[in-house]
């Protein structure tokens, strides 16, 4: 009996899951579901010289003005959080709000009115924001990789992903911008970003590429969609570390190889599979799972 797909999750990240359902190595499948930096540096290897600091109460302090200067920003308006959910939460819970449209991101709220809430670039399209366009809190998670900038520095309130960035959503870490930050961080719980997230960080940051990385990224799309377009499939590629393609039932049939794709039927588009930008190395990877694929 074939083995059965799992579900696919809310937010992507399906890898361990498909792995354990076909028996596969977890360490050697492909996620292009999860959207990661497919150039940012071997944070594993940091952990390792820091883990003396598991010892160690958290405090923060070090590392916000470490980033605060990085991003350019004062530190008293910037916020360390654990990952971009927790900074998305802790500003829904003070202010609620609505998205301007649909799709959005599903974290974001949807209540009937209160603040606009806007992804930059847009997550699903992968489109970034016009300069005339306002939004009242700005989720900037993907915003380096399509930029090469730290913030795009609008009015509001901006939350951001570091975990995103530098290709680590285990070690949780996000950050919250606001002139009125204080709002916030008095229902955050104490310790909540960990010693060992806080001691990396600023060798994270000392190797940063942002305009490198962004500039690898969109030659990296344009093979991506190109290696679609020319086995037939509609592509459709913006400016984000993501291309969105009309293909149901690819995450199904690519799973038996090891690699993972976002099904956005939870963004209400079925029949969209958005797939993470990969390296040189993963497009081949890719690649040799699709002409599989069309072989069967």
């Amino acid at each position: 009996m074939a083995a059965a797909l799992p579900d696919s999750g809310l937010h992507g990240g399906d890898g361990p899951l498909i792995a354990q359902a076909f028996g596969l190595d977890p360490s050697k499948m492909l996620d292009l579901s999860q959207s990661l930096n497919p150039f940012a540096p071997d944070v594993g290897s940091m952990v390792k010289q820091q883990l003396d600091s598991l010892r160690n109460y958290p405090d923060p302090r070090a590392a916000t003005g470490l980033l605060a200067e990085e991003i350019g920003v004062d530190p008293d308006r910037l916020l360390l959080t654990n990952g971009g959910s927790e900074a998305i939460s802790l500003v829904r819970n003070a202010v609620g709000g609505q998205v301007r449209s649909e799709p959005e991101f599903g974290l974001h709220p949807r209540g009937p009115s209160g603040p606009i809430w806007r992804s930059n670039p847009h997550n699903p399209s992968g489109k970034l924001a016009k300069r005339d366009e306002e939004a009242d809190v700005w989720d900037e998670a993907f915003y380096p990789m399509a930029t090469g900038q730290w913030s795009t520095h609008s009015t509001g309130v901006v939350v951001g992903s570091l975990t995103k960035v530098f290709a680590c959503p285990g070690l949780r870490l996000g950050y919250l911008i606001a002139d009125d930050v204080d709002r916030f961080a008095r229902h955050q719980p104490a310790w909540s970003v960990g010693s060992l997230a806080l001691a990396v960080l600023p060798e994270m940051l000392a190797q940063a590429d942002l305009t490198g990385w962004s500039e690898a990224i969109a030659a990296a799309r344009n093979d991506l969609a190109e290696a679609l377009v020319t086995r037939g499939f509609e592509v459709e590629a913006a400016d984000a570390s993501w291309v969105l393609v009309q293909a149901p039932g690819l995450r199904e049939r690519l799973a038996p190889h090891g690699i993972v794709v976002r099904d956005c039927t939870s963004f209400g588009l079925p029949g969209i599979v958005r797939i993470a930008v990969p390296d040189a190395k993963g497009l081949a990877r890719l690649e040799l799972g699709l002409d599989r694929m069309a072989s069967r």
